[in-house]
Formats: C-alpha cells, structure tokens, sequence
C-alpha cells in the first residue's frame, strides 16, 4: 500500500507510514534514506493478491517460486515466461495499493540484452506488472541496463539465486564476500531500483546493504536489510515440502484446510451436508 513515512510509533520507536496511495519505484527509492523498512511477499492469484494488498504490504512479487508452491516441482527451472505473465495477470486484478513485480523465469533473459528487453515488456504489457525481477549481479548488469533504457523498473537479486542452483550443488546459503559486494554495486550501477539478497549471512548482507544506495531486500539475510520477503506459501503454513530455516510461519493454514475438508468429507458420508439451509425449495 502506498506508504509514506509520518514518523515514529510511539510505543516501540519504530518508523511508521500512513497509508495514502500506490506504492512507487520512488517510493521504494525514498524508503531507505527514511528508514522505513519495506514488507513485501509473494503471490500467484487473485483472492491471495486482494488479501495481502488490503494488509498493506508494499510490494507483491509474483516469484518464478510458483514452480514449487504452486506447481508442486523441485525447483523453478521449469517456469516459463507466459505461465509467469499468466500469474501477474490474475495478481495485478487484485492490487490496488503494492507494488507489482514479475519474476524473468530461467532463459527468459540470459541469452542477450535484446531478449530481456523483449520478455520484461511482455511482462509489462500483457502480465501488468509494475515491475520487473531478474537474478544475478555482474553477468546480468547488461540485461538490467537494457531493460531500465526502456523505462521498466528493475528490481536485482543476488546471493542465493534459485536459477543457479545446479552450479550451487542445491540451495545453500552464499558467503562469497567479493564477489557478492561486486554483484551488488553492479546491479545498482545498472539502474536496478532494489536489490533481492537471499541466503546470505546477516553480517555480509549488512555490509551489503550499506554499501549500495538502493534498498535491499532480505530473505534469509538476517535483519540489517531495508526491507523483507517471503513466499505467502511459507509464511502461512501451506507450502510443506521445504521449510527453510529463515521463514517465520504466521499461520498454520495448511492444518486448517485439511481440518476443514475432514470435516466436509465426514459431513458428506454421514449425511449432515447439504442440510435444509443448503437446498432450494
């Protein structure tokens, strides 16, 4: 939701916005000389979307991770371009307030500057993504420069980049220091107006963070980020088949759902479902 800062919480000293209109790439930019940390999480549809838009979260990113939480892969290699256009469509009915950005899935923009160009407009122009996301730091920073010349925002990610998991022999936490801090300031130099930091230690990501002028973004980056991430699966208790050390679950719905159909099903096989109320006379 659109987010200006208005001071600090009084209770716990924290920085506060007042919800007042859609959240911008400037506004983003803003955030971090403010100090106000930005809440962003993922979505893939538009029920989810309307739900987390009306929280006031920042930002919704529709994550190539829908590979895994909602086509049930190993990984998200598999995604591909229109089924992530898909996606951002069904959000982008659902968004009124956060920003909206659209994940390049694999090969949807290594192959040249020209192809990424290409892709992130169909992500603009036919998924309605504000936004787009793409991985990697200096191998990238050619694609991020082409795409930012035609105005369409680009938000990095570096560290643990899911894309390359093959070379990283799985997903592991990323401690690099050179040659994450180069990734990093060559994402800002290309124009990238935030940056995605996964799995990298809270000391490195800290450094970071410090020493670029955009906002980082952290998921299993400790606490020393400008803003955080998760995927809306994990957060909320439904996504079963991994659960990474850094996600905090703020619901159990995957218990609740499967509560709920228990219920249904005995209801059905003792013949209390449909009861009068549910007919038509």
């Amino acid at each position: 939701m659109a987010t200006i800062p208005s001071g600090v919480d009084q209770e716990n000293g924290a920085a506060v916005r007042s919800v007042t209109r859609p959240m911008t790439v400037p506004d983003f930019r803003a955030a971090k000389s403010r100090g106000v940390p930005l809440a962003l999480l993922t979505a893939y549809d538009y029920p989810t979307a309307l739900l987390l838009d009306a929280a006031g979260v920042d930002g919704l990113l529709v994550g190539d991770s829908l590979g895994m939480v909602i086509q049930g892969h190993e990984t998200a290699l598999g995604v591909t371009l229109d089924e992530v256009i898909y996606h951002t469509r069904c959000v982008a009915r659902g968004v009124q307030h956060a920003l909206l950005v659209a994940d390049m899935p694999f090969m949807s923009f290594q192959v040249s500057a020209e192809q990424a160009l290409a892709n992130a407009g169909r992500l603009v122009k036919e998924g309605g993504a504000h936004a787009i996301k793409l991985e990697g730091g200096v191998r990238s920073a050619d694609k991020i420069r082409a795409v930012v010349s035609a105005h369409i925002p680009v938000m990095g990610h570096i560290g643990l980049t899911p894309q390359s998991i093959r070379s990283f022999g799985g997903f592991r936490v990323q401690r690099d220091e050179p040659r994450l801090l180069e990734d990093a300031l060559a994402t800002e130099q290309a124009g990238a107006f935030a940056l995605v930091v996964e799995c990298v230690p809270a000391s490195l990501a800290e450094k970071i963070t410090a020493a670029v002028k955009i906002p980082t973004i952290g998921i299993g980056a400790g606490a020393g980020c400008d803003g955080q991430i998760l995927v809306a699966h994990d957060f909320l208790g439904i996504y079963q088949d991994l659960r990474p050390r850094f996600v905090k679950q703020y619901a159990a719905l995957g218990a609740e759902i499967r509560r709920a159909a228990e219920a249904f099903c005995q209801d059905v096989r003792a013949g209390k479902f449909p009861g009068s109320e549910h007919q038509f006379e």
